[in-house]
């Protein structure tokens, strides 16, 4: 299988490549800045805000498989209209498409939100997700939306660096005690996409989240004695009391996606004691079957 990665050299998409690579596909990917170190990867400069280039790219490499795993965060351009030029073309080119999104389309009203859902976005990133989906879904029916939380694994990712940080007394700022969400460790997460992307009646709406709701502060507890650091030393706040905005309390419920996937999604008490390293059924093959939150 040819599969191409947008957004190859961020965190969730280093891991995308990381098992195309392993299951023996034909990979390529792209990046805005800097290319990924893996070397089994054809490796493109690409920026989403430019049609002609993303059009162009998608025919030259003629991937079976497209997975958008881009963020430009609050860049509209970037997140929702870059999405859109994606869509198109890979709907031109007849690829199978999966478009990465966020539960930040969700305000948190509900608490809990299945995969029937509607958007209801209170942010200017929650917001061009939001318009990314729908004009995935409009323009690809046979698309995947996968939906997912805050992505951690092996020390990594920023939410981890940052707790370090912290931990250590060397960043200032605080963990919300009210801000909840539900993580996913990036090896789950990457092995459940390419799960869902090579099965061949998987379209719609996917939520790819851990079991475990915690606040990030929790989060921040579990994180730091995985690392050695006293999580004591961790400081607190409300996200309520302050001016920022976003959803306070998101949970994805991911039960309806798990009944269809072998690769088991792993809440954060589990993986952060394996970190990755505990035996589970899950990777990437043509029997099985794209930084959020």
């Amino acid at each position: 299988m040819r599969v191409l990665v947008i957004g190859g050299s961020g965190y969730l998409g280093t891991e995308l490549v990381r098992q195309a690579i392993a299951a023996g596909h034909e990979t390529a990917a792209t990046f805005a800045s800097q290319p990924g170190r893996s070397s089994g990867a054809a490796w493109h400069r690409l920026d989403v805000r430019d049609p002609v280039r993303v059009a162009r790219l998608i025919a030259d490499v003629a991937p079976s498989v497209v997975i958008n795993a881009s963020s430009g965060l609050s860049d509209w351009a970037v997140t929702a209209d870059g999405a859109v030029r994606v869509a198109l073309a890979a709907a031109e080119q007849g690829c199978r498409l999966a478009h990465v999104s966020s539960d930040a389309v969700f305000s948190g009203a509900h608490v809990r939100y299945d995969e029937s859902s509607l958007p209801d976005p209170v942010t200017p990133y929650g917001a061009a997700k939001a318009a990314a989906e729908t004009a995935v879904r409009l323009l690809m029916p046979g698309a995947v939306v996968a939906r997912t939380s805050l992505i951690l694994g092996r020390g990594q990712s920023g939410h981890e660096r940052t707790v370090h940080d912290l931990a250590a007394g060397t960043r200032d700022g605080v963990l919300f005690t009210d801000d909840i969400r539900c993580p996913v460790h990036v090896e789950d997460l990457a092995a459940a996409l390419w799960e869902i992307v090579a099965q061949p009646d998987a379209a719609g709406v996917f939520h790819l989240a851990g079991t475990d709701a915690l606040s990030r502060y929790d989060l921040g507890v579990l994180i730091a004695r995985h690392q050695g650091l006293d999580g004591a030393q961790l400081p607190a706040g409300r996200r309520a009391d302050t001016n920022l905005l976003g959803a306070l309390d998101v949970r994805l419920d991911s039960r309806a996606t798990q009944q269809r996937l072998r690769t088991r999604l792993r809440g954060a008490h589990e993986f952060l004691r394996a970190d990755g390293r505990s035996t589970r059924n899950s990777g990437v093959g043509a029997a099985q079957g794209p930084e959020s939150g």
